[in-house]
């Protein structure tokens, strides 16, 4: 890879930003030396990695990396032989739980959609026990445990008993007879052994070994020899502490030396992890996309945005190369945005190749290249006494030499900066040159010429940044096949250049330059025009299909509406027929109870004929009676009124009045899904129900059974179960049941699939379902009838 041309088109920015979301130092490290690859296997394995981080950190919930120091140098000593401090085993700690949560986090997600970081994953190697025994026995980076072992629990005891022994027995001296020959009333220490400060007057007086003077020579600081032996005894216990510590510390560093290797391996693995992570976090934190890559030079992208370019300022551009076409001609206005263009298409091809996500929308594609080459800006170089022209053309050259098939070429101005004739010839040329060694790249101009060229030449396409000539403002749109106006003098007369200047300048424009600007600026805007109308044309259809949606969705409200009429219908019918039947059943009971006795009487026959005449006529009187259920009022402007409950004939639903529009003959009706403007002569007024006077009263009711709500066709084959059941949905519709359950069982399913099939063409069952959790999920079926 050119590295001059990555620099320019600010990779290493990108890589810098993605770093800060690393969680260690070698990670940060390992992403901001990632270098481009040019192998499209290796890219699309780096961006498959980067999209199963994506999918652990943000689907599956998995943590990042646990921070934790390089280790390289104090695992090398320890597997030297050498001991380890407490904050470095510590650290040693946090490596090893870092690699075990790691290992176990990957390792617990069990998806299919988790394959490459598995695979990563299982090489590392943890020790839960040395972790545990580091984290137990060393307490800070400069202490460890009591408890770190049982000497040194001992050990540690008897200095703190020996320690408080000793300074009992001082405190004799300083609240004793020699507490006047004392400088101050207190004990300290010198050289590791506990001391009393005596006045140097008074030296003689105290028995002891002398270790320390003041800087004034006032005080002497004396170890009296009666607690002599005791410091000699806490000076030696000391030392035991000491080789105690030194023997855990050297244990601990031991057992990190003898897995050094792995140890090594851990980090390396966690750093990869890291960096793998902080890509996928990027990605997500600048609503990335993972593009389609290929080798063959094709370029597709759908709304980029440029990852340095504030997003909320932004404007997506669209761009696509090297399909139908191997160059752009980038052409327009002045700050349209033709160089951001430019390197936002190199910058997405590196980011791509360093297995990053880019910010574009879905459908994008990018293409690996072994180069990519760019001259962009002013490169003057004032140690080799180049001008910006000189700079430039050498850029220009080294890329003619060295792109090929494989390569990317982005070049800003081709040709400026010198004399505009020799200039356009040059790019011409260069331009002509590339596209016939097969690279892929977009060049930007102003040169009319070059413009024209592209008309003539294979292989290249004029494209534009659009700007609107009326504000003059960029739009930041591409416009492929037509060439963009420079609009030098609009941008001067807008930005307030003197008017007689500029028709000078406009007087000076050769009559070819100024009919071809002319042209493409008359272009542009007939084109913007039609889109801008094409655009309103799509809008109005648009509308217009939420509108005929709107309807189809209020034409099925209401057929569901009618649906539900029917289905209360139709139960307030079987309501009536179970009613009625109740009633007959009555009557005849009351019948046979007359003729079961041994004499009737002339008062018998007489209710028996009464009974009779009654159950006669009871089918007359259910008709009458179903008749008589609701009384309906023709509805007029004189007994309409708001909330009055009334049925529409036309819709055959009942509604309550919401509203009157009396001038126009009409109301405002809420059927309950939906409100409706109704003729007041297409309504009745429903009045209450009539109250049915009992006739006759119940000698005898015949045992009715409570309706069954389900039946048990265990065991029963299939001929068998489907008579049941068939019989139990004849019985259940009789006692105005909804809903009824029917048990199977699991076993081959086949009794299962007999049963749905039957209810699929049963005419009494609207719909039926498996049991749900805690219903008896397969083994039972809930029917639902009409």
């Amino acid at each position: 890879m050119d590295f001059k041309s990555l620099e320019k088109l600010e990779l290493n920015k990108i890589l810098s930003a993605v770093s800060d979301y690393a969680s260690t130092d070698g990670g940060k490290t390992r992403i901001t030396s990632c270098v481009p690859s040019s192998d499209l296997s290796e890219v699309r394995n780096r961006l498959a990695l980067t999209a199963e981080c994506d999918r652990l950190l943000y689907k599956y919930g998995v943590s990042k990396i646990e921070n934790f120091c390089n280790l390289s140098d104090e695992i090398t000593r320890a597997a030297k032989g050498s001991a380890l401090s407490c904050g470095e085993l510590l650290n040693a700690a946090a490596l090893l739980r870092s690699a075990r949560c790691a290992f176990i986090s990957i390792d617990k997600t069990d998806k299919d959609d988790i394959v490459l970081i598995r695979r990563i994953s299982q090489n590392l190697y943890y020790n839960k026990n040395l972790e545990d025994d580091i984290t137990d026995k060393i307490i800070s980076v400069d202490a460890v445990s009591d408890s770190a072992s049982e000497r040194l629990f001992s050990i540690r005891s008897k200095i703190r008993n020996l320690n408080a022994k000793i300074r009992e027995k001082l405190s004799e001296y300083t609240s004793g007879k020699y507490g006047e020959y004392l400088q101050d009333s207190i004990v300290t220490m010198r050289n590791d052994r506990y001391v009393i400060p005596v006045k140097a007057e008074h030296k003689s007086h105290v028995r002891g070994l002398i270790h320390d003077r003041s800087k004034t020579g006032a005080t002497f600081f004396i170890e009296p020899e009666y607690v002599l032996e005791l410091n000699n005894e806490l000076i030696a216990l000391s030392i035991d502490e000491r080789e105690e510590v030194e023997a855990i510390l050297k244990a601990l560093s031991l057992r990190i030396g003898e897995m050094s290797e792995q140890l090594l391996k851990d980090m390396d693995i966690l750093y990869e992890l890291d960096s793998l992570y902080a890509r996928a976090e990027y990605s997500y934190a600048h609503k990335c996309t993972m593009p389609k890559v290929n080798d063959k030079g094709y370029i597709s992208i759908v709304k980029g945005r440029h990852p340095l370019i504030d997003k909320n300022k932004c404007v997506p551009v669209s761009i696509e190369l090297g399909d139908k076409y191997s160059y752009l001609l980038l052409s327009g206005a002045n700050t349209g945005g033709k160089t951001v263009t430019m390197k936002m298409t190199g910058l997405f091809c590196l980011m791509a190749a360093c297995g990053l996500f880019i910010p574009v929308a879905d459908g994008s594609a990018v293409s690996v290249f072994d180069n990519v080459y760019c001259d962009i800006g002013d490169s003057q170089s004032i140690e080799e006494s180049l001008s910006t022209f000189s700079s430039h053309l050498t850029n220009i050259i080294n890329i003619c030499n060295s792109a090929d098939a494989r390569s990317l070429v982005l070049i800003d101005e081709l040709g400026g900066g010198t004399n505009p004739d020799e200039g356009q010839a040059i790019a011409k040329a260069v331009v002509e040159h590339l596209v016939n060694r097969g690279t892929k790249g977009i060049v930007t101009t102003h040169f009319t010429p070059l413009k024209e060229f592209a008309y003539s030449m294979n292989g290249i396409e004029n494209a534009s940044m659009e700007f609107d000539s009326n504000t003059l403002k960029p739009l930041y749109s591409i416009k492929i096949g037509l060439p963009g106006a420079s609009n030098a003098l609009a941008i001067a007369r807008r930005l307030g250049m003197d008017k007689s200047i500029l028709e000078r300048a406009e007087g000076y424009l050769s009559e070819g330059a100024r009919a071809f600007e002319n042209v493409v600026r008359r272009a542009e805007d007939s084109r913007i025009e039609a889109e801008k109308k094409l655009a309103e044309v799509t809008e109005i259809q648009r509308e217009w299909r939420d509108k005929l949606a709107k309807v189809n969705s209020q034409i099925e409200e209401l057929n569901k509406e009618k649906e539900k009429i029917n289905r209360s219908a139709r139960a307030e019918s079987r309501r009536i027929i179970s009613d009625r039947t109740e009633k007959a059943e009555e009557m005849l009971a009351a019948i046979e109870e007359i003729f079961q006795k041994e004499e009737l009487k002339e008062a018998d026959l007489i209710a028996a004929r009464t009974i009779k005449n009654r159950l006669k006529n009871a089918a007359f009187e259910e008709e009458s009676d179903i008749k008589k259920a609701v009384d309906f009022t023709a509805a007029t402007v004189q007994n309409i009124e708001i909330g009055k409950e009334v049925y529409v004939k036309a819709m055959e639903c009942r509604g309550t009045v919401t509203g009157l529009n009396v001038k126009k003959d009409e109301v405002e009706v809420n059927t309950g899904t939906l409100k409706m403007h109704v003729k007041i002569k297409d309504l009745f007024i429903v009045g209450n129900k009539v109250q049915q006077q009992q006739k006759v009263k119940v000698v005898k009711k015949l045992p009715r059974s409570m309706p069954v709500l389900e039946i048990n066709i265990l065991g029963l084959t299939v001929p068998e179960a489907l008579y049941e059941v068939d019989n139990f949905i004849d019985r259940a519709v009789t006692d105005n049941l909804e809903e009824v359950k029917i048990i199977h069982g699991v076993g081959t399913g086949k009794l299962r699939s007999a049963i749905h099939e039957r209810l699929k063409k049963h005419k009494n069952v609207e719909s039926f379902r498996l049991g749900k959790y805690g219903e008896g999920e397969t083994g039972v079926t809930f029917v639902k009838l009409k």
